[in-house]
This record gives C-alpha cells, structure tokens and sequence, in this order.
C-alpha cells in the first residue's frame, strides 16, 4: 500500500532537477490559476452587476484579508517545512506525528481566525480610511468572508501537507472543483437573485468548505506514511516546537508584509472610490502574476527541504538556481504581456473612465519590476526550505514594512499624487533583492540541516 501511494508523488530527491520541480510547479500553477479566477470572478462579477462601490468594497478587500490570514498561513507553511524534510530523511514516525500536530494546530488557528476576523475586520476597515459610501459594503463582505477562514486555513493545511510529500495534483483537483463551484455561484447570487457583495462573500465560503472537505478526506483515505487518523489528531509539541520555530518568521513575514500594504491602501483609499475601484483591480490582475512566483516558490520549499534532509547537498544547490530562474523569466514575461494590454483587460471590471486610467497607469509603473518579486520571493522559497526563515523575514521587515511605510508616509506628503504610492512596491522589491543576493551567495545555506546521520 506504501508502494502504490509513493508512486502517486515526487520524490525530489531523484531523477533530472528540471522535471522534478516542473512536474511539481505545473499543478501548483494550475490550483493557483483557478484560485485567482474565482477571486477575479467575485470583482467582475460584482463590479458588472451591482457597481463601481461595490467593486471598490470587493476589489480593494485583498491586503486585509492577507493582513488577517498571512500570519496563520505562515504558521501552517512550518509545518510543509518540517514534513518534507523528515519525508526526504525517512524518518516517517516523526512525519506522520508532524502530520497529525499540523492539522491539531491549524483547526484551532482557524477558529482563532474566523473570531477575530468578525471582531477587527470593521474597526480596520474604518482605521484603512474607507470612504462612508463603501463602509457598509465592505463590512459585510469581511464579516461574511471571516466566518469561513476556518475552512481555508483547513484546506491550505491540507493541500501543504500533500505538497510537502510532493503530491502536488490532488490540491489542484480540489482547488479546481472549488473555483467552478464559486464562479456557478457568484452568478446565481449576484447576477440572478441580486444579493450584491455578501451573495459574492457567501459564495466564496461555500467554495472554501468544498475544498476544506475533498483536502481532509484524501489525507483520510489516502495510503502509507503520511495518512490522516482522526484518533491521532493532537499535539505533539515536540513536533509543535519545529513547526513554531519554522512557521513563525513565515507567519510574521507575512504579516509585516500586509501591515505595510494596509498602510499603502489606506492612502490609496484617500483618493477616493474610483482609486479604490481601479487599485483593486489591478491588484486582481497582478494576482496573476504571483501564480508562476509561488509555483515555484513552493517547489523550490519542498525541493530544498527533501534534498538537504536526505543530504543531497549539491542537487539543493543546482535546484535553487533553476528555481530562482525560472519564476524570475516566467514572472517578467508575464509582466511585459500585461504591459502592453492592460487597457483592454481594466475594464473587463467596471469601464468607468476614471476606474480604467487608474488601474492602467498603476500596472504600467509596476508590471516591468515583476522579475525582482520574483526573486525575492524565490530566495525566500530557499531560506525556508533549508530552515532559514527569519532571514526573509528580517529582509521584508525592513525592505518591504518599514522603508516601504517611511517611503509613503515622507513621499506622500511632498509628491501627494496616486503615482507616488505606485512606486512604493518596485522600490522596495529592488531594494530587498539586494540583500537577498548578497545572503544567498555568501551564507552557507547549503549545510544547516544534515538528516543522515
């Protein structure tokens, strides 16, 4: 039975490193392709069938929900860490212990989640400067989308643990039931029975729990070491510590992130609807640009943390660069295209003139710096993988929240025009790749973890 589940996966630890990390990234890419056209689908839907304020209350809710959800997501990714690297060291009784911990500890980060969401989400949204014609939409849209962060924190736990032992096409199958199940309904609910932003909300929680649901069942049903028994849900905190001490710089990482782009929207949000409108919408279109760059992001975590735990020193390295390079050539492509067609792609959203300029002029200051995200994001990918997480995370703490607040807060007021706060996210992406090239080329990365012996 053990046989027949590890043909299901990749092992990274074997074969040509170019197939196994594309063989890999492919589904990834796929899940995250559906995933971002069920999020796009609630802002042109929403944005065509009920208006521009209530397409600024939607399109404009993502640096919030990322503020709210990233710390929890980061703890979760601990946990993919720690598995993969105890899958590439055979050492399966820790796994499968991992396992069950991870799961214990995202169902009670779930329920943390969807209580504080529900409590913070309007007093943020009212701190976030969001104008009174939007408050009312937006508040309802964040109350309702809280409420089922319990199923997505269930499935992302999910769908990481089945990656993490390079089963990469069950969450793709799961992610892709679930964005048909939310586009079938975000028509049904806005478009036929007319229930505006919450029908948009409602059926974004009911795609989560499709998905929550098949992610938990597989782990149940599926075969060998890494097996989901409900009897063994607990804590081991042992096993909690590894994750903690993983999961946690990814969890602040991600928070400081948010933070600093929660600071970048409220000031957007002081130019009023039509800002909100159009940022938002590009904001959508540039999700599509982080498809390729956590595909192999993913990749690169699992790959690294399957070949250092089984000692594979220089097949990490090898697997790093084509990594890096390949999110790098495959994020500026997608770049260049959007450059050229972003007035034709706005308005697919809502074709208010003002909307449309918006949204053009912010993706053609931002699109052609998509190579330096992507790096950024890449060499994370590898810090991670080889168990050095807080370096990311002290890079993005001071590039990404702290120059990137003290660039808004000082340029803002000297220059206090939307195209200033464009420039806050190439200016700190180059200036984080800096640091991320300097660490990457002098730290021994390689030899912090040796599961051999």
């Amino acid at each position: 039975m053990a046989a027949e589940s590890s043909a299901k996966r990749i092992d990274m630890t074997k074969g040509p490193i170019w197939k196994c990390m594309i063989s890999f990234a492919i589904p990834v890419f796929i899940g995250h392709l559906f995933q971002q056209l069920y999020n796009t689908a609630d802002s042109i839907i929403v944005g065509n069938f009920v208006g521009k304020e209530a397409l600024a209350a939607v399109a404009s809710s993502g640096n919030l929900i990322f503020m709210m959800t990233g710390f929890f997501m980061g703890l979760c990714m601990g946990a993919g860490v720690i598995i993969s690297r105890y899958l590439g060291a055979k050492d399966y009784d820790k796994m499968r212990r991992a396992i069950h911990t991870a799961v214990a500890f995202a169902l009670c980060c779930g329920i943390t989640l969807s209580v504080l969401g529900l409590w913070l989400a309007p007093k943020l949204l009212i701190l976030m400067k969001t104008p009174e014609n939007v408050l009312p939409l937006s508040t309802a849209y964040f109350r309702i989308y809280f409420f089922g962060s319990f199923f997505s924190l269930t499935y992302n736990v999910c769908a990481g643990i089945l990656q993490a032992v390079g089963d990469s096409k069950n969450p793709l199958k799961f992610l892709i039931l679930s964005s048909v199940t939310n586009v079938v309904l975000d028509l049904l609910f806005v478009g036929v029975f007319d229930f505006g932003v919450a029908g948009a909300a409602v059926a974004t929680v009911i795609s989560q729990m499709l998905s929550a649901f098949l992610g938990f069942r597989k782990l149940i049903r599926s075969e060998g070491h890494y097996q989901l028994h409900i009897k063994e849900i607990r804590f081991d905190f042992e096993l909690l510590k590894e994750i903690l001490h993983q999961g946690i710089p990814s969890g602040i990482q991600n928070s400081i992130i948010s933070i600093a782009n929660v600071v970048v929207q409220s000031n957007i949000n002081a130019f009023g609807d039509d800002a909100m409108a159009g940022c938002g919408s590009y904001s959508k279109i540039e999700g599509f640009i982080f498809i390729p760059i956590m595909s192999f992001a993913m990749a690169i975590t699992t790959f690294i943390g399957q070949n250092l735990g089984a000692g594979e020193h220089e097949r990490a390295l090898k697997g790093s660069r084509f990594g890096i390079l390949g999110s790098m050539i495959s994020a500026e492509i997608l770049g260049v295209i959007l450059w050229f067609i972003c007035p034709w792609v706005i308005p697919l959203f809502n074709d208010d003139p003002a909307v449309v300029a918006i949204g053009v002029n912010q993706m053609r200051t931002e699109s052609l710096f998509f190579f330096a995200l992507a790096f950024a994001h890449a060499v994370s990918a590898v810090m991670r993988g080889s168990g050095r997480a807080k370096m990311p995370m002290y890079t993005m703490l001071l590039c990404w929240c702290i120059l990137r607040v003290t660039y808004i807060t000082v340029a803002v007021r000297f220059f206090p025009v939307i195209n200033t706060v464009y420039w806050a996210y190439p200016i700190t992406w180059l200036l984080s790749c800096v640091i991320f090239l300097v660490y990457y080329l002098k730290a021994d990365w390689i030899h912090t973890f040796d599961y051999r012996g």
